[in-house]
């Protein structure tokens, strides 16, 4: 069967697309080649810095002759009278039938006119010959460029084609204004070690025809050469090199013959916060760094580099590494030497001078925003004075490294310089912990702030920020969340679960927004709690189902769906709703839901055609005893006064699992009243018993909303 090899020369491509080229390519080939009626046995998708390229084994020679359904006009303006009208004659003609040939069927919308055309299978050169300009401009990246004088859009220019089904060339012609980008065998390799053009003969031979060019197409090959190349040196030094996963993806596409190369920097700059030296290597210059062990990551002053140039040259290929990165660090030793002239709290009045947002004004007056509201979750909290103080004054400094010289040149270091020179300065542990910490988490994946001071400051400089870009009108949309408003929200729950913070973040909410209006009068205070409320809980409702794996439908149970009360509920109490959605799911698992689901799923839905409220757990004054016709009534109301007191306790002390044992016991109560001899009709004609009965699943419903509404959840 035969094999198809495409490949793309280019320019040398950024490493982002590289790695976003062959995600796409190995979605959008099967998928299209599907859509041709076109099967194979394997499909390869490969990339360089300089290529992209496609192997595709086990093509059919053609399509399959197939049959195919064509549907025409409905049957009624077809045919009139049992004779052909103009519409069915256009539709033959079409479709190169008779008049014969048609067919009428009954559908869901009607009696359709339909046809079956036979369709003989096309050769898969000329259909591969239609897919490869697709395929190349298909591809989607960012700051894509045009050259030449043609309109074509690719990540960078393109320089030669490959396309060989078998051995023979396939031909395909790119047009780009003036220039016609043809199809051929000829492939160019590594600049360096073979500058000279190679002739692939046949796709099978591509792989290794490269590879004798000292070209490695396939990424996961160079990655695991990089490891172990990496690791080797790594032994041979005695030392351990952390191989970061996003440099080793981004490093795997800058190189098309990768060669581990040490190299060595001056002993003075060890001198240098860690986390200084550690950016410069890794997030400026793409060195992996060096330490003496895995547990210490006490850096040693070498590093280790990914060249794509000539392995016999790692001497000159490290000399000239060392002197770049020399140049770095000693940038960096200059700007800490400056900034730690001046305490870090003289910093703080130059945020006067740094725009937080064009409306919102200054950094400075964010300072001022997350201290007051820092203050208000002190409170909240209920802190003691030293906890108060080490916050206020954290607070106050946790975006003064902002304007240092080191952060200015380092953006990536906010909040880690911060916290060495508020050390530095002579503040306390917890308030230069703080400062590094109320960053976190900086993104999926990320570590949570782990001390109080930097919790509480976390979750105050975020309510400023989610509060103030909401008060502004400028929601997320989308995919399109540019001040981060998801991760802001995400970040406050998760901070809350996971500290166990007994947070109002309802109450929070109100103050914030209600601080936030007396400065910006325009602003429609209730639509601006409303709008955040109900962000707020789809981040709780997206992190019960997705990170906590808790079902759809319990979600739903503790958050309700359109009722006020559980909204305000969750946001009153997010350790609650947390719990009770974790119990749920505890509770399904163990078998224990599907006991009382029964008997409370059943009374909730009849309960809502009553008038009862949704509060009232005590029937005194609710339900007449003296309507009772059944002896199930009585058994059902001296159920219910016997659960007032367990309800309650279940309530004040978070323990759901009391409420559950109490509904175990009444369900075979409330199953007499719905069935068996002593049932009764709950819709009576007489509608002060109807009332009586739908009061009594009312109050039943009652207790459960304690735990859960059970109108959402679905029977296991």
């Amino acid at each position: 069967m035969p094999s198809f090899l495409l490949e793309v020369g280019t320019e040398e491509l950024p490493a982002s697309f590289v790695g976003s080229a062959i995600q796409q390519w190995q979605s959008l080939i099967p998928k299209s080649l599907s859509e041709q009626y076109l099967t194979s046995e394997t499909i390869n998708v490969y990339g360089t810095p300089r290529r992209l390229a496609v192997l595709i084994e086990g093509l059919p020679a053609q399509q399959a002759d197939r049959i195919e359904e064509i549907k025409g006009p409905p049957a009624a303006a077809a045919f009139k009278d049992g004779q052909p009208t103009k519409a069915a004659e256009g539709f033959a003609r079409k479709q190169g039938v008779s008049l014969e040939a048609l067919e009428v069927r009954a559908t869901d919308k009607g009696d359709f006119v339909f046809v079956q055309q036979s369709i003989p299978g096309r050769a898969t050169a000329d259909i591969l010959k239609e897919l490869v300009p697709a395929w190349i401009l298909g591809l989607e990246g960012k700051r894509f460029m045009r050259w030449g004088d043609g309109d074509i859009k690719f990540s960078r220019p393109i320089a030669w084609l490959v396309t060989l089904l078998d051995d023979a060339v396939l031909p395909v012609e790119i047009e780009n204004g003036s220039e016609r980008i043809k199809s051929d065998r000829i492939s160019h390799t590594h600049r360096v070690l073979h500058p000279e053009p190679i002739t692939i003969s046949h796709p099978k031979d591509y792989v290794n025809s490269l590879r004798s060019a000292f070209v490695e197409v396939d990424p996961e090959v160079r990655k695991a050469k990089i490891k172990a190349q990496v690791e080797a040196i790594s032994q041979e030094q005695n030392a351990y090199t952390e191989i970061y996963p996003d440099l080793l993806a981004e490093v795997i596409n800058l190189v098309e013959w990768p060669t581990a190369v040490l190299g060595k920097f001056d002993e003075e700059f060890l001198v240098l916060p860690a986390e200084v030296t550690t950016t410069v290597m890794v997030t400026h210059q793409r060195y992996f760094p060096v330490f003496k062990t895995a547990e210490t990551k006490e850096l040693l002053p070498n590093f280790i580099t990914i060249s794509n140039g000539d392995p016999a040259k790692s001497d000159l290929i490290a000399a000239g590494n060392a002197r770049v990165i020399r140049a770095r660090l000693a940038d960096g030793q200059y700007f800490y030497k400056i900034d730690l002239d001046k305490p870090l709290e003289s910093y703080v009045p130059q945020l006067e001078k740094v725009t937080f947002q064009e409306d919102l004004g200054t950094v400075r007056g964010k300072v001022d925003r997350i201290i007051k509201i820092a203050g208000q979750i002190s409170e909240q909290l209920k802190l003691n004075a030293e906890d108060s103080k080490n916050i206020q004054r954290a607070a106050f400094l946790c975006k003064a490294d902002l304007v240092t010289q080191m952060v200015g040149e380092f953006p990536e270091l906010q909040g880690v310089m911060g916290q060495k020179y508020a050390a530095a300065s002579g503040e306390t542990s917890a308030v230069a912990n703080a400062i590094f910490e109320h960053y976190l988490p900086r993104g999926a994946g990320d570590k949570l702030p782990e001390t109080l001071t930097g919790q509480v400051v976390g979750l105050a400089d975020r309510l400023d920020t989610l509060v103030s870009i909401f008060g502004l009108g400028m929601l997320p949309t989308g995919s399109s969340d540019p001040f981060a408003l998801r991760r802001a929200a995400n970040a406050v729950v998760n901070i809350t679960w996971v500290a166990e913070l007994p947070l109002n973040l309802q109450q929070l909410l109100e103050q914030v927004v209600a601080d936030f209006v007396a400065a910006y009068p325009k602003t429609n205070l209730s639509q601006l709690v409303q709008q955040l409320q109900e962000f707020f809980l789809q981040r709780i409702r997206t992190l019960l189902q997705e990170e906590r794996a808790i079902d759809y439908d319990l979600v739903n149970a503790v958050l309700g769906e359109n009722d006020p009360e559980y909204t305000e509920r969750a946001l009153k109490d997010l350790l609650d709703v947390r719990n009770r959605a974790t119990f749920l799911q505890e509770i399904r698992n163990n078998g224990k839901l599907s006991e009382i689901y029964e008997t409370v799923n059943r009374s909730t839905r009849l309960a809502a055609q009553g008038e009862l409220d949704k509060q009232q757990l005590e029937p005194t004054g609710l339900v007449k005893t003296e309507l009772f016709q059944k002896p199930s009534e009585q058994a059902f109301y001296d159920a219910i006064v016997q659960l007032v007191p367990q309800t309650t306790a279940s309530r004040e002390q978070r323990n759901y699992q009391q409420l559950v044992d109490a509904f175990s016991e009444i369900t075979p109560k409330v199953s007499t009243f719905f069935d068996g001899a002593e049932s009764v009709l709950v819709m009576d004609e007489n509608l002060d018993i109807r009332r009586n009965r739908l009061n009594l699943l009312g109050l039943l419903r009652n207790h459960a909303r304690v735990l859960a509404d059970f109108g959402p959840i679905v029977k296991s």
